[in-house]
């Protein structure tokens, strides 16, 4: 039997199972069929990618979709929103927790770790791939979702923050994206700074927790920071008055972020200072950052 046939006999085996086209089988939602143009832009920025991260030194590495589900839960946290809400989680015929994979860090660092390549630091490492997220499927935001990313361990010197942002910016430069490219750039500091500003946080927004939405009163305990980047329009109007977080950098914050501006100042990548920035996802090794 040919191709063609064989489209055609699976064509009308469908057709007699779905007796009308409300029924014909669909694509799972949030989770888009990629045909036609969308392929080849997709192969474009993929492609686009691979040759920008390996021009820099990155190594490829492949993880696999499906993850023991603790490699998650430890390291992102039990709170946060991906580990409560979205996670894509079930349990195996051997009775283990499996779950497909919401993000890159996690899954790669444990590769690290299983590869014993923890013993060949530093390591410079890139990946892509699909990622999946149980969220409302909506403008931006869908239920699997490709991601590139990079990795480097092993590097404390905050020129491995500058050349992070210069692959970013080189890459985004290289696609034909249409407007101007704006990088936006902020400082939370080491992790005295961020309990500092943390304390300082919780104590102002205590003060207007009436007025929170349900989701800002639930990080108000476990991670303030993420109060700044909230949309709701009155968490943001409260947000205008909460403390700067430069009144709480360490000096070794501050001579790390001083670095990492003149880094993109002589590589002539223009930024803008974000005080209202926040990681949405910080680095997994910062256990007293893994909460939501």
């Amino acid at each position: 039997m040919c191709k063609c046939t064989r489209i055609q006999h699976i064509r009308s085996a469908l057709r007699r199972t779905y007796s009308s086209s409300r029924q014909l089988p669909r694509a799972v939602r949030g989770m888009p069929d990629r045909v036609g143009s969308a392929a080849y832009k997709y192969q474009q920025v993929t492609s686009t990618g691979h040759t920008v991260l390996a021009r820099h030194g990155f190594t490829l590495i492949h993880t696999p979709i499906l993850e023991y589900s603790s490699v998650y839960e430890r390291t992102l946290g039990a709170s946060s929103d991906i580990v409560g809400k979205e996670l894509y989680k079930f349990l195996d015929s051997s009775q283990q927790w499996m779950t497909m994979r919401p993000e890159g860090t996690a899954g790669v660092a444990r590769a690290v770790i299983s590869n014993k390549l923890d013993e060949r630091l530093p390591l410079k490492l890139f990946y892509s791939g699909p990622m999946f997220r149980h969220e409302r499927p909506q403008k931006g935001r869908l239920r699997q979702f490709e991601q590139l990313g990079i990795e480097m361990f092993g590097v404390v010197h905050p020129a491995a923050d500058v050349e992070c942002i210069e692959v970013g910016w080189e890459f985004l430069s290289t696609l034909a994206i249409d407007g101007k490219l704006e990088l936006n750039i902020n400082t939370l500091g080491d992790a005295q700074s961020r309990s500092r500003y943390r304390d300082s946080l919780r104590e102002y927004f205590s003060e207007h927790q009436r007025l929170l939405s349900e989701d800002s009163q639930r990080r108000l305990e476990s991670n303030p920071l993420r109060i700044l980047d909230s949309k709701n329009e009155g968490d943001m109007k409260i947000a205008l008055g909460a403390p700067s977080y430069t009144e709480y950098l360490s000096p070794q914050s501050v001579e790390h972020y001083g670095f990492v501006r003149s880094g993109l100042d002589t590589l002539k990548i223009p930024y803008v200072e974000n005080k209202r920035l926040v990681a949405l996802k910080p680095p997994y090794w910062l256990a007293e950052d893994t909460t939501d």
